[in-house]
């Protein structure tokens, strides 16, 4: 297990970022949750084996079809044992 924080700046809210984000990480068993930060950007925390986590960076890179993701910032981190399932937090 691993995991990662991301910080995904560009035109990422409104566009269904969060939502997307959420199914495609269940999709690849991750852990975690989402969020959009009153900055304009859009935070994740997510964790999971190491391959399924580069996925899930790598979409996060391209994000859902309305979306233009221009920066992710990735800090790598210990995990820190996140209950099951990938929730939408409220914006902070």
């Amino acid at each position: 297990m691993n995991r990662v924080h991301l910080i995904i700046e560009g035109r990422v809210q409104g566009v269904f970022f969060r939502q997307s984000s959420r199914v495609t990480a269940l999709n690849l068993g991750l852990r975690g949750w989402v969020r959009n930060r009153s900055a304009g950007t859009v935070e994740v925390v997510a964790e999971g084996p190491s391959d399924k986590l580069d996925a899930f960076v790598e979409w996060c890179r391209v994000g859902p079809e309305a979306a233009h993701v221009v920066r992710v910032e990735r800090m790598d981190a210990e995990p820190a044992g996140l209950p099951g399932g990938f929730d939408v937090r409220p914006t902070l």
